[in-house]
């Protein structure tokens, strides 16, 4: 959270002041909020374990990243067609954090805005029944002018990435989603895509956020 705020507060002069204050209200609500009920919804070592599942992916998020920039000279994520779309149905990293502001439970609307990261029907890892996830997809190549030549499917891709082998949830209805926001423009004036990922348990209060 403090690390998408103190992004917002750097770019200030590329983001209009009302975008910068609703931003940082949402976050004061985060804080305000999140004691009283994280103990409600959490159970012991299994948030511990969820985090350090979510690492992993991370980690293997910047790796994908990395190695894109010295394939095709643009970072993507996994999923990613091209650096400049989107993975899920998020315009903006604003739409993204109020989706999580009440994002408290796996079931919520708002979560076939987001995509599995393994698969919703993977044998491992299935997604828990009454959720709404959904599995990325490829955009036809005569629709997407510049795309990459390799891209996959996001759950296939990440898949890739351990191997074939899925990172399980420590929670019952637990389930690693993601959801990335497009980058754009040019040189100097170019702005990376950024990567989100949660845990269907709660996302609310179980997400990450990377960014370059």
């Amino acid at each position: 959270m403090i690390k998408t705020l103190n992004r917002y507060f750097r770019n200030t002069t590329g983001q209009s002041l009302a975008e910068f204050a609703v931003i940082t209200a949402m976050m004061a609500t985060f804080i305000a909020t999140a004691s009283a009920k994280f103990s409600n919804v959490m159970e012991g070592g299994k948030v511990r374990k969820t985090e350090e599942g979510m690492d992993k992916l991370l980690q293997q998020a910047q790796d994908y990243y990395q190695k894109a920039v010295v394939r095709e000279g643009r970072g993507r994520y996994p999923g990613q067609d091209r650096f400049d779309l989107a993975v899920g149905d998020f315009e903006t990293e604003l739409d993204l954090i109020s989706s999580l502001e009440t994002f408290e439970y796996y079931n919520n609307e708002d979560g076939e805005k987001w995509r599995s990261i393994f698969g919703i029907a993977n044998a491992e890892a299935p997604m828990p029944e009454g959720a709404s996830f959904i599995n990325d997809t490829i955009i036809p190549d005569e629709e997407c002018k510049g795309c990459s030549e390799d891209r996959l499917e996001g759950h296939t891709d990440w898949l890739f990435s351990f191997g074939g082998n899925a990172i399980v949830s420590p929670f019952q209805d637990g389930h690693y989603i993601y959801a990335v926001i497009a980058g754009s423009g040019t040189g100097e004036s170019t702005v990376r895509p950024i990567l989100y990922i949660a845990d269907a348990e709660s996302p609310q209060f179980l997400h990450k956020m990377l960014e370059f």
